[in-house]
Order: C-alpha cells, then structure tokens, then sequence
C-alpha cells in the first residue's frame, strides 16, 4: 500500500526548528547517559552526643538509699470491737507503757460485767444450797435414813451447781477483762507515728487505731536489687550517714535479709542494727548505706551515666550503646543500682570505657550509623 507523500514545508519556521535540532538531542543523550551510569551515593551518619563511661567511685558500688524505723514497729488495735470514743495522742507522741492512748464506748462491756456478776451471784447461792442438802443427806445416809440414790442425787446436784460456779467465775474474769479492754493503752514506751482511726468510728477487734514505734533500738531499711544480694549477709558491717546530720557517721551491722524479692520492686529488704544512735537518730530520716565488701567477693564494678542517658524498653531500664567495629547503634539492658538527682548509677549492663548515647536517646534507633561528637556545653558531660 502507498502512503500519500506530503510535500515539506518551506520557509523561516522551519529553518529555526532546524537550528535548535542539534541541541535537542544532545541533551537528550546527556539525560539517557546520566539515567544509565548513575553515581553511587555516599554512606550517611547521624551525630548523636555519645561518650566513654567512667568507673563510679568504688563507694557508690556498696551504696543504697534507706530509711531509719524503729527496731519493733506495729500497729494498736484494741482487743475488743466498739465506737471510738475518745483520742488521748496524737501522732508524734511520746508515750510511757500503761498509759492510755484511746477509749472505747464502755456501756456494752459495763453491761456484760453487771451480768456476769448476777450469774455469778446466783450460782453460788445455788452452790450453797446444794452443800447444804448434800452435807444433810450425807449425814443421814450414815444412819440409813434415806436411800444410797438419793444420796447419789444430791451429790450429782452438788457437782452441777459447783461447776456452774466456777463457769460464772471465768465469764466474769471474761467480762471483767472486755471492760478493760475498752481502754488502749500503751505496752512499751514509744512513740505514736500515725492515726489509723476516728472518733465516732465504729472498729472491729484487732482493726488498727495508731501507728506505735518502740523507743530504743533504731535500725535502717534498705532495698537491695536481686543482682547485688549476693554480697550482702547477716553480719556484714556498714556505715551510715545522713543529710540532716552531716558530718556524723554511725556505725551498723546487717541484722535481717529478706528471704524473698519483693514482688513490685524485685528487691530484698535489708535491716541493719544500728550501734549506738543516740537521739539524734529520728524515726524517717533518710539514710546513705555504704556496705564494707565480704570476703571472698569481688567488688561490683558500677558506672555512673547521666540521667538523660538511660533509655527504657518497655519497663526495663537500657541505654544506646555506640559499637566500636562499625560505629552502629545497639540498645543493651542495664541494671540501675540507684537513682540520682541528675545522675544514675549502673550496677550491671555497662563496662568502663564502652561510649554511650548521652542525650536524645529517643531520637535513635537500633542499627543506625552514627559519628560520636561531645556535648556543646562542658558541663554537660559526665563527672
């Protein structure tokens, strides 16, 4: 088939397009050379504020936060149930053993010891009684005047009314003691520490009213995390100071180790006995423990990181580390010995001298490739 031919068009346009035709394509060869040989980009890294950590003081290592108690501490209840009638302490208190600390309502325990004085009263008339017609009967028998049953009977009624007086007995001892117990009183000297009741309140037997702290022995409490309570046993010596007593030291000894973890904090409790404490030493003074190494168990080497450093994955504590081989980003676990005020001291998860993300850590992400550069301002780095 012949295709209709066209005659070309002559004149000024087409000779202009004809002018730009070898520009034309000679981009066009540019642009397909660009598009097939294309440079291969360069690898790219973030900077992220990331330095050496430092080995705490060997101190910080054996060091925990506590609080000072009393050796006994419990709480008051009365023995029987009532409306709280009246206070006599308040908390902060010092009280002597024996005297009154609350009162109950007394009228239903009055009442209770009136009636066990009438039944007392009526069994040992009773019991008079029957020693009467028994010694009678007794005597008779002797001279055969009454039968050998009869004598049997009286006698059985002289047991009967015997034992229902000495049951009376004990229930007015019981009732004489519910009266009693109406009145609170203090068992040791000590202090009181809190209110756990209100006037007007009615309380059941052995519900708690205050809070008591014996006077005497004091002792501090401590947590200690599962992974350091190996080097902590009964015995070990400690030193304890503390912030409202600077410049004083007291002397103490572990005395108690939890047997098992607390199942919130996943930590031991620890008591140390404090020697010699003096008055100084009030109930709830916090307290810096420092514990003097066992034998035979190496010291644990902590590190200290800036709080800004520390990551959490989930409800785990962790922090960016900064591999050495390809500079890349692995967000490892530690475990946290003690929180500061602007610092954190790491028990375990860290070694001296790895390089550590210390700020925006939540900016990073595991695997990534950074360059490591100080912090803009000195006196945000680590001391």
């Amino acid at each position: 088939m012949n295709h209709p031919s066209f005659p070309l068009p002559h004149g000024r346009g087409l000779t202009r397009r004809a002018a730009w035709l070898p520009y034309v394509l000679a981009s066009s060869l540019v642009l397909l050379a660009g598009c097939g040989h294309r440079a291969p980009e360069a690898d790219t890294t973030v900077p992220v504020i990331a330095l050496p950590v430092q080995a705490a003081d060997g101190s910080d290592a054996g060091r925990f936060p506590g609080d000072v108690h009393a050796r006994y501490e419990m709480p008051l209840s009365f023995r029987v149930g009532g409306q709280l009638a009246t206070r006599y302490v308040n908390p902060g208190d010092v009280v002597k053993q024996g005297q009154p600390l609350a009162q109950l309502d007394p009228k239903d325990a009055n009442d209770q010891l009136a009636a066990a004085k009438a039944a007392l009263a009526a069994a040992e008339h009773r019991l008079l009684f029957a020693t009467q017609q028994r010694d009678r009967d007794e005597a008779q028998s002797k001279q055969n005047l009454i039968s050998h049953l009869q004598l049997e009977q009286t006698q059985d009624a002289y047991a009967s009314a015997l034992a229902a007086r000495d049951q009376a007995q004990q229930q007015l001892s019981l009732a004489q003691n519910q009266a009693r117990y109406t009145t609170l009183v203090a068992d040791h000297d000590g202090a009181i520490t809190s209110r756990q009741a209100e006037v007007g309140q009615v309380l059941a037997a052995g519900q708690a009213v205050f809070g008591f702290a014996w006077a005497g022995e004091r002792e501090v409490q401590v947590d200690v995390p599962e992974n350091r309570i190996d080097g902590v046993a009964v015995g070990q010596a400690a030193t304890v100071t503390l912030p409202a007593l600077p410049g004083r030291s007291f002397a103490a000894k572990v005395r108690e180790v939890a047997p098992a973890a607390d199942a919130q904090s996943r930590t031991y409790l620890v008591k140390l006995t404090v020697d010699q404490p003096g008055q100084s030493l009030q109930l709830g003074m916090t307290a810096d423990v420092v514990m003097q190494p066992r034998a035979g168990h190496a010291a644990v080497v902590a590190v200290r990181i800036p709080a800004t450093a520390l990551f959490h994955q989930g409800e785990h504590p962790a922090v960016w580390v900064v591999r050495t081989a390809d500079s890349t980003l692995e967000l490892r676990p530690v475990t946290v010995a003690r929180y500061g005020e602007r610092d954190v001291l790491l028990a375990d998860g860290l070694k001296p001298g790895e390089r550590v993300v210390m700020q925006g850590v939540h900016t990073v992400s595991a695997g990534e490739k950074v360059t490591p550069i100080a912090p803009p301002h000195p006196e945000d780095a680590p001391q």
